[in-house]
């Protein structure tokens, strides 16, 4: 057995880094993770006048429930689409003029439901390039509250976003959701407010967040499961066996369910209170919906040439608007690689085969790279046209990937 510590969760440190900006009192994040996602918001955090002080193992976040503390401020979110959709709702919830920008990659992808949302609060707003899209400017001056519709069908984060701005209204909000993607990112988002002080009630496709705001904490950020996909389809695609700690029965990530994926598919899964284990297989094929974890679509697309059957994964459209299209991205690398591939608008299909040695076309999106990495093992000498994109989630990847597989098996 080999243990593997994963670092913090992205999508909760986000979470926490919003919520302890906006708790009244300093929080305390434990192990939070340390990216150019995660740099790129709390440097965001700080050019809205929030304070933000950074150790090893523990940052310290001054809340401030009335808003940013600057009357105005340029926030460049980097490619991060936590930064660039939590910010400026963020900033909603205050006074002043603020603007936010982003890389290419990021200006590509979508805000316009979320932006359309707030303009339905009262939220002045403005896209300064295309509509529903990044670079965008906010004449803040609070937010009121009230009932709002939402479409969440292309990412959970427009959700989350509101979700979080709740409490900082007047009367709080009442948000209508008419589709929703990635549905347990929505139980990460309120489990952390819940840890913050706010109880949010749920009748089907309708949330009730009480106005009120946030109560300062201690926060410990459990280890990413999505990060952790990458060793567990290690461990089921070469027979071996690989322990991620802090990853249990009672983590907060729905992408921890990729384990039962991979138990469909053939490898052995163990579940505790406080860790998960995998041991590989005989990879078989068959047909799997990852709608609700579509992040490790491409480690399941990766490895899926080595199962003894077909492997069809569904309901993945969201996967086209991410840091590439994703889906379209595992195709034309498996098929430069020579594995037949068949794809739809929401569905990608791999059939048996024997992945050859190429350069892995990352179109700089991290999760191409480390999914990859993975079907690497069983095929020697592939390389990629940026490595390096992978700090944007885990800058030590290659590293701690290359020293996992350079251990004696058992």
């Amino acid at each position: 057995m080999s243990l593997v510590e994963i670092p913090g969760s992205k999508s909760v440190t986000a979470r926490a880094l919003f919520l302890a900006a906006a708790a009244d009192g300093v929080t305390t994040l434990v192990r939070p993770l340390a990216s150019d996602d995660t740099e790129g918001f709390t440097e965001g955090l700080r050019a809205l006048g929030y304070q933000v002080e950074r150790a090893e193992r523990e940052w310290r976040i001054t809340g401030r429930p009335q808003g940013p503390g600057v009357d105005g401020a340029s926030v460049f979110c980097r490619d991060g689409a936590t930064t660039a959709r939590f910010l400026p709702t963020l900033a909603a919830a205050g006074h002043g003029t603020f603007h936010f920008d982003a890389s290419e990659q990021m200006r590509r992808r979508p805000l316009g439901p979320l932006t359309t949302a707030l303009r339905d609060l009262g939220v002045r707003l403005e896209h300064r390039g295309a509509e529903g899209h990044h670079p965008l400017s906010i004449e803040a001056s609070g937010v009121e509250g009230g009932e709002v519709t939402l479409d969440a069908g292309l990412s959970s984060q427009y959700l989350t976003a509101l979700l979080l701005l709740g409490p900082l209204t007047r009367t709080g909000l009442r948000i209508h959701v008419t589709d929703l993607v990635s549905a347990p990112y929505i139980e990460i988002t309120l489990a952390m407010m819940r840890s913050f002080g706010v109880e949010v009630a749920r009748e089907g496709n309708v949330f009730d967040v009480p106005a009120g705001g946030y109560t300062a904490a201690r926060y410990p950020v459990e280890p990413d499961a999505s990060t952790a996909s990458y060793f567990f389809a290690a461990a089921a695609l070469t027979g071996r066996e690989v322990t991620v700690p802090g990853l249990g029965r009672g983590a907060l990530q729905g992408d921890l369910k990729f384990v039962e994926v991979l138990e469909r598919l053939g490898a052995k899964v163990e579940i505790g209170t406080d860790a998960t284990t995998v041991t590989g297989g005989t990879l078989t094929g068959g047909t799997v919906n990852m709608r609700d974890i579509s992040d490790t679509m491409p480690t399941l697309a990766a490895i899926a040439p080595f199962a003894s059957g077909p492997i069809r994964i569904e309901d993945v459209y969201n996967t086209r608007v991410k840091e590439c299209d994703r889906l379209d991205a595992c195709a034309d690398n498996l098929r430069r690689q020579g594995i037949d591939v068949a794809t739809g608008r929401d569905w990608i299909e791999i059939r048996p085969g024997s992945p050859k040695p190429v350069e892995i076309e990352t179109h700089g999106d991290h999760r191409i790279v480390m999914s990859f990495a993975v079907a690497g093992l069983r095929t020697p000498g592939t390389s990629y046209d940026d490595p390096g994109c992978v700090r944007k989630t885990f800058p030590g990847f290659h590293d701690a990937f290359a020293a996992w597989a350079a251990q004696p098996e058992g």
